[in-house]
């Protein structure tokens, strides 16, 4: 079974090509095929100067979010390989060997394993996935006196759980996970109603909805830099309100919040909201 990497860009053409060249010598990767997501900067036209015969390059002429971006890319490999092995990362991702890959695929082999994400270093800090929450918890973890204190309860999982070596998970990170293909047909692909944010929640609830397993391959790892560009190029305010927006949606359409849920979920969201363009209005004013 083929394997390919679907990168997603953004403005962020260096960090791109420098993990395409990092891969495209990775025996286990088939071919790498790099979505970009219309960038502003002209990053097409350097992404397609990249001599490689494992690589393709898709240029979108509009910028439908990540979600849209990625599909384009798991479809293009379905169409040329049918089943297949897809792996989706961010651009800001540093795979450090081939034997990552190939402990991904050759775990993938098991049935009862739709989805698989390896280790995440972050900041010199391991991360592996997290857990989904109720309507109710996610109200608490919205409400900011509470949100410190129930955030490690709710959503992280105990330590001792990763002691396996593919333990179970809800949430894959979505910076850096495989797939199999057809799984991904089986749910209809990504949600592209969420420009960014909350793919990884709609896709767990989807997994979990058809009873398909993710799990972590805690034997190997990748690291996520965290300097692709949506940290650059979209305010700290705006960034907020395309996250809140993407919540509202997964909480109404996946996650079987009530109408007084989401009314009190708004809330507290118009009071942050407040603060936050009040907080930039005095500094503006102030300078």
């Amino acid at each position: 079974m083929k394997t390919g990497l679907v990168i997603i860009n953004y403005n962020d053409y260096e960090n791109t090509i420098n993990l395409t060249e990092e891969v495209s010598k990775y025996t286990s990767i088939d071919e790498i095929v790099i979505v970009d997501n219309d960038s502003s900067n002209h990053d097409i036209e350097k992404l397609k100067k990249i001599k490689n015969n494992k690589v393709h390059v898709i240029g979108l002429t509009s910028n439908l979010g990540y979600s849209s971006g990625m599909n384009e890319g798991c479809k293009y490999l379905i169409q040329k390989y049918g089943s297949c092995n897809i792996i989706l990362s961010n651009s800001d991702i540093s795979i450090p060997s081939n034997n990552v890959i190939k402990s991904l695929v050759k775990n993938m082999k098991n049935p009862e394993i739709a989805a698989i994400m390896p280790k995440v270093l972050e900041h010199g800090v391991f991360k592996y996935g997290w857990k989904l929450t109720s309507p109710k918890e996610d109200l608490l973890l919205n409400i900011p006196v509470f949100s410190k204190l129930y955030k490690n309860k709710f959503i992280q999982y105990n330590e001792s759980h990763f002691n396996d070596p593919l333990p179970v998970i809800d949430c894959l990170y979505g910076c850096f996970f495989m797939i199999k293909s057809d799984i991904l047909k089986e749910i209809n692909y990504f949600d592209t109603n969420v420009f960014l944010y909350y793919e990884e929640n709609i896709l767990a609830r989807k997994l979990k909805g058809k009873k398909l397993l993710s799990v972590v391959d805690t034997s190997v790892f990748v690291e996520h830099k965290h300097n692709a560009t949506i940290g650059t190029n979209v305010s700290r305010l705006n960034k907020y309100k395309i996250y809140k927006a993407s919540q509202f949606y997964y909480e109404k359409n996946y996650n079987n919040a009530n109408k007084l849920t989401m009314s009190i979920l708004k809330f507290f969201y118009n009071i942050s909201l407040f603060i936050k363009e009040t907080s930039i209005k005095l500094k503006e004013k102030s300078k």
